[in-house]
């Protein structure tokens, strides 16, 4: 469905073509109602009728609409145009996460933040039951003001939590997004979505492990000639030691990094929550070290300072410093 600028959508005037991708095409428009601009997401019409991929569409609506969080993209509104269906969802600027690495590795204090807002958004996805499948650079957009927003649950696995069995997550979902059908992108899927095997929010974790990995090392954690090759060495293979690419990168940091990429998800974070813990307390130990040592270096140019005391601010921040790089 080819929109020019004008054509109206109900209450939405399309002004212009952001993208494009396989999942349909974005336009910035202007809703009337609300004298705002949105983004509405369409599917091609030709494209419409394929089952699959419209149920893979009105799958995103439904589950990012079931969604209310800062880091994750804001829905306002699904509509259908001439057979055409559409998603209308609040309008970002900004750059995104894979755009951002073009330019090389993240800063490590900008990578925690990121992490964290990252971890919060699929923190509060997994808690309504729902698991993302393509978490990848391109999914990420990082608003002009610093805010990480998730996008594209388009090959999200809706599930459905049944408080009867123990808080596990069943499958409400069909066909696509079953066992044994492989869905995602090579280079940040799991191992067991390699394998086409049932997901749970394990799965979101090693993918988020893996763009950690690149934002801190500006380079993949996995990857091969051929797609086939990329997902042999995400089954068979470990990512080179961070501290190989980044001396910034503190042992505490890569054991984070390191425990959302284990091949069994038996042995990675068990939630996203957990992730966003212990990265607050990290960033929270670097920006105490940080603080000390400007304490310090003031102390040192005050006229009169006790040598007992500027030794002793010294101290403690030689001391923080040592937890921030050899915590754990």
């Amino acid at each position: 469905m080819n929109l020019t600028p004008g054509t109206k959508l109900g209450p939405y005037e399309i002004v212009s073509l952001l993208g494009a991708g396989g999942m349909g095409e974005v336009y910035r428009a202007r809703d009337s109602r609300l004298r705002r601009d949105v983004a509405i997401k369409v599917l091609p019409q030709a494209l419409s009728l394929d089952a699959d991929r419209m149920r893979r569409f009105e799958q995103e609506a439904l589950a990012t609409a079931a969604l209310n969080h800062p880091n994750i993209l804001a829905v306002f509104d699904i509509g259908t145009s001439e057979g055409s269906p559409y998603v209308v969802s609040e309008l970002l600027e900004g750059e995104t996460l894979r755009e951002r690495l073009r330019s090389g590795a993240i800063a490590t204090r900008k990578t925690l933040d990121y992490a964290m807002q990252i971890a919060h958004g699929l923190a509060a996805a997994h808690e309504k039951g729902i698991i993302h499948r393509d978490l990848k650079p391109e999914n990420l957009f990082i608003t002009k003001d610093g805010r990480v927003k998730i996008l594209d649950f388009g090959l999200a696995k809706l599930t459905q939590v049944d408080p009867s069995a123990n808080n596990s997550m069943a499958t409400v979902t069909h066909g696509a997004t079953e066992a044994g059908v492989v869905l995602g992108t090579a280079g940040y899927m799991s191992p067991e979505q390699v394998r086409g095997m049932a997901l749970d929010p394990r799965s979101d974790i090693f993918s988020f492990g893996a763009i950690l990995y690149e934002m801190l090392s500006g380079k993949r954690a996995f990857h091969g000639d051929t797609a086939a090759d990329t997902m042999s060495s995400i089954l068979k293979e470990e990512p080179a030691e961070l501290s190989e690419t980044n001396r910034n990168v503190s042992p505490a940091l890569e054991r984070i990094v390191h425990h959302c990429l284990e091949k069994n998800p038996e042995s990675r974070f068990h939630s996203a929550s957990d992730i966003a813990f212990d990265l607050e307390h990290l960033s929270g130990l670097s920006g105490a070290t940080a603080r000390v040592a400007t304490a310090g270096s003031g102390a040192s140019a005050a006229l009169g300072q006790p040598r007992g005391r500027l030794l002793a601010g010294i101290a403690a921040g030689l001391a923080l410093a040592g937890l921030v790089y050899g915590l754990g």
